[in-house]
């Protein structure tokens, strides 16, 4: 679940990610500040729109913002309010972790694609398909993780590459768009003190 923020260019709306709509036909439920976007076809819920949020709790940001788990409950009690039967999970974790390349082979179907087995936390891998060059088993890089938003707006979301499943990005620095960051393709490659699982902080994790 992606929030996003941005009263500048959006007024003070917040948004609220839940699945990928993958480009299929949408409607839109509107009650007061509230208005779900959902799927035609299915009915699934792919989006919120809280319309005048500050007036619900105080918030700033521009892009993803994080929210607290009281903020969440004020979001669910408006939409309890209006007749909306679902509810809003906050998801804590961090989104962009320092992660590394465990096991990777090549993709099947690609001459420069590799599928990548990546430790994201003391307990848990996963598939993540990459391809850029200096991808290396053993490479502390950084990991955007489903539910996370870039800084040019896209969001991560579980898919396949090739046919292939990816749960995750492999970050450039130019993606994340960091200060001085390297103008050749590649990964970014953080040093081996780096502790995995740890959220990506660019003050103390880049160099450039």
């Amino acid at each position: 679940m992606i929030f996003t923020y941005n009263k500048e260019h959006v007024g003070d709306t917040l948004m609220i990610i839940v699945k990928d709509s993958k480009g299929a036909k949408l409607d839109v439920d509107r009650r007061g500040n509230v208005a779900r976007v959902f799927l035609q076809d299915s009915k699934e819920t792919v989006a919120w729109n809280i319309f005048q949020v500050s007036s619900l709790f105080a918030i700033e940001g521009r892009g993803q913002v994080t929210l607290s788990d009281s903020d969440v409950e004020k979001l669910n009690a408006e939409l309890s309010k209006e007749g909306f039967e679902e509810t809003i999970i906050n998801d804590a974790e961090p989104k962009f972790v320092v992660a590394e390349i465990k096991e990777m082979v090549d993709h099947p179907d690609s001459d420069h694609l590799h599928i990548c087995q990546v430790k994201i936390n003391d307990g848990k891998m996963v598939q993540i398909v990459c391809g850029a060059p200096n991808a290396a088993v053993g490479l502390k890089t950084v990991a955007a993780l489903p539910g996370a938003m870039m800084p040019s707006g896209s969001l991560i979301f579980p898919g396949k590459l090739r046919g292939e499943d990816s749960f995750g990005m492999l970050c450039s620095a130019r993606e994340l768009e960091l200060p001085n960051a390297p103008q050749v393709r590649g990964i970014i490659e953080l040093g081996a003190d780096a502790v995995v699982g740890e959220a990506f902080d660019a003050s103390k994790h880049w160099n450039g």
